[in-house]
């Protein structure tokens, strides 16, 4: 059953989000509603737009052109007077003294990546360990070997039945080329507007809305807005989520889409084709599970949402729904709360909140967002029961150059919660970025001087991504498995054992 709310909610989300996207072309008597929520995105999506355009533009550039970044870490550690005895290793000595390197490039367009990490843990130095991937194969380079370790994504499989014959059937495979694509391309955005937000859209009636004038009070702030509500009947509402898990259900769009996102987060591991197959059967069987469930599923007082409207967006909103798998098992869930969408300044509270014959709970939400003279000054608030999350952060911005103080806070009555601090500064150019970042924590039992990360960052666009070819390359998922053994055994190992005991004596100073 909780797979049945599951679905009701996301039907709900698409219903407000989806929807707005689609309506602005397709105007009808529900406009106002969803006009409202499209705005209302929009605004809040034009402000960050606004704020960090510099950021932004950089991140369409490492899409359109091959990029190479740095990222240089350190850490100081202080350790309290006293707290290392005779004799023993001192930690805050090998971790002020050791610095790790990564520098990698991407070519988003060719399909094309690399990486280099050089690294010196108090006074070992380690280089030489260099990855290549591409649409195709992954490459690895070992600063104890002389050659390229390659293996080839359609070799895969091929390559785990070599190692154990008995738990791989040779069909596993990975897929390099999701890598280098989205979750969701705008063709598939386009594809779910087009055949569910107008279809859930197109099922919504006209008279489901209602509309008023209606005064209102909102963050001290009085307002004049036109108070829109929906209220979509019990017998409505599951007619639209039957239509919806029908289409899914068949939907062969949707289940190429879950296939691939399988081999998105399969990377790395294994994936088959049984494994597709066993995948997109359990999403059948579960859509029709919920279908069947939805018979007797009850929703009595249907779906019920109020917002009021000001400038064009939603200023408060008030959406309720109670929904169970009979009446002694029926959840409330609601949405109460406020916003002012300023050019500004944007601030919200809402409460999350449900209650059921067990009980009830509360999550609320509230912040502020100010960005004025390329200043900003920002603070969200996530409260449940006695717990609070905190974001405070203040910001400017100068010649492309932004400095920021960002704290993030844990109040929690048992441990006393803490505190993670983040400053620092980056600077945006057309071709060029750079970066430095300094991280500390805070708690009752940690000093914020105690332990420090920093990080600094540099970027750069290049001509292209540096992918080494030659025959100094050992193929593994070219190799049976008593090749394998004997490469592994016979060469990588010995030479792997002589480069650590060589790097261990030449760090003997680190306390080791």
């Amino acid at each position: 059953m909780p797979k049945i709310i599951a679905i009701v909610v996301a039907v709900l989300l698409v219903v407000g989000g989806s929807i707005a996207a689609f309506v602005v072309t397709n105007l009808s008597g529900k406009k106002q509603y969803f006009l409202a929520e499209k705005n209302s995105i929009e605004k809040l999506s034009e402000k960050i737009e606004e704020r960090y355009e510099p950021e932004l533009k950089w991140v369409e550039q490492s899409k359109e052109n091959p990029t190479e970044s740095t990222v240089d870490l350190s850490a100081e550690y202080n350790l309290p007077s006293g707290s290392v005895g005779y004799g023993q290793m001192d930690p805050a000595h090998l971790i002020n003294n050791s610095t790790i390197s990564i520098t990698s490039a991407t070519d988003m367009k060719n399909k094309e990546m690399s990486a280099k990490v050089n690294a010196d843990i108090g006074g070992m130095k380690i280089d030489g360990v260099d990855f290549y991937m591409t649409a195709d194969k992954l490459m690895l380079g070992l600063p104890f070997i002389e050659e390229l370790i390659s293996l080839n994504g359609d070799d895969f499989g091929t390559l785990l039945h070599e190692l154990d014959p008995a738990t791989f059937t040779g069909e596993e495979s990975i897929d390099l080329e999701s890598m280098f694509e989205g979750t969701l391309t705008e063709e598939d955005l386009e594809y779910f507007k087009k055949e569910y937000a107008e279809m859930i859209y197109d099922e919504i009636p006209d008279d489901a809305f209602e509309s008023k004038k209606e005064s209102i009070k909102v963050h001290n702030e009085s307002l004049d807005t036109e108070k829109v509500t929906m209220h979509i009947t019990e017998e409505k509402v599951k007619n639209i989520l039957n239509k919806v898990l029908d289409k899914l259900e068949k939907d062969e769009k949707v289940k190429e889409l879950l296939r691939e996102q399988m081999a998105f987060q399969q990377l790395g591991g294994t994936a088959v084709d049984s494994e597709f197959e066993q995948m997109i059967s359990d999403f059948e069987s579960g859509i029709s599970e919920a279908k069947n469930g939805l018979k007797d599923f009850q929703i009595p007082d249907g779906l019920n949402s109020t917002i009021w409207i000001h400038d064009d967006v939603i200023a408060q909103r008030d959406v309720s729904i109670k929904m169970g798998p009979n009446k002694d098992e029926l959840v409330t869930f609601t949405v109460k709360g406020t916003q002012l969408l300023k050019d500004e300044k944007q601030s919200f509270n809402y409460d999350l909140a449900y209650k059921d014959s067990l009980g009830e709970g509360k999550l609320n939400i509230a912040g502020d967002l100010a960005w004025k003279d390329n200043k900003a000054s920002d603070s969200i608030t996530l409260t449940i029961e006695d717990t609070k999350l905190k974001y405070e952060g203040t910001e400017t911005l100068k010649d492309n150059k932004r400095d920021f103080e960002r704290t993030f806070t844990l109040e929690e009555p048992t441990s006393g919660g803490g505190s993670l601090i983040w400053n620092g500064s980056s600077t945006y150019k057309k071709d060029t970025m750079n970066s430095e970042h300094n991280f500390s924590v805070e708690s009752p039992a940690v000093n914020q001087d105690m332990f420090t990360l920093n990080a600094k960052v540099s970027g750069k666009t290049v001509d292209s991504v540096d992918i080494p070819e030659g025959d100094n390359v050992k193929d593994l998922g070219k190799m049976k498995a008593d090749e394998l053994r004997q490469y592994f055994e016979m060469e990588v190992t010995p030479k792997f054992q002589q480069w650590l005991f060589g790097m261990l004596s030449e760090g003997g100073g680190t306390g080791f």
